[in-house]
């Protein structure tokens, strides 16, 4: 099970590390930790917290997006369905954030957004499967 969940975080690194560098050097490219900040500010609200500092905000977001992802990847991309829960974890990234009430537009304000942003979380699927595999 360890190996699933290092392989797991993993693909959840190399993931984050693809979205920051993408995002700190080029425009109109998905900003999925914008999607997160609003929704842990507003998970923070329904217990009278909030965070304002900005770079509190952004690494306990990455955090949680690290680890979650990590969760996620260890569960289902270590399969042979690594490239379906990629697929369909990035579906839900643009999907969800609105039926959340969301701001969508950082990652599904755009069809080249949209086209990324499943890229990016079918790449750590991928990244997650390869690393298993090398472990197992």
């Amino acid at each position: 099970m360890y190996k699933k969940i290092l392989a797991g975080l993993g693909g959840a690194i190399a993931l984050n590390l693809l979205h920051e560098t993408i995002r700190k050097n080029f425009d109109n490219v998905p900003q999925i930790n914008k999607v997160g900040e609003e929704a842990l500010n507003k998970a923070l609200d329904k217990v009278d917290a909030k965070i304002t500092d900005h770079d509190q905000l952004y690494a306990a977001t990455l955090a949680g997006d690290v680890i979650s992802n990590g969760m996620y990847y260890a569960a289902t991309a270590t399969t042979n369905f690594n490239i379906v829960s990629g697929v369909a974890m990035g579906l839900g990234a643009i999907v969800l954030p609105e039926k959340m009430g969301l701001d969508d537009d950082p990652v599904a304000g755009t069809t080249e957004k949209k086209v990324m942003t499943v890229a990016y979380y079918l790449f750590g699927a991928i990244v997650t499967k390869f690393i298993y595999d090398k472990i197992k």
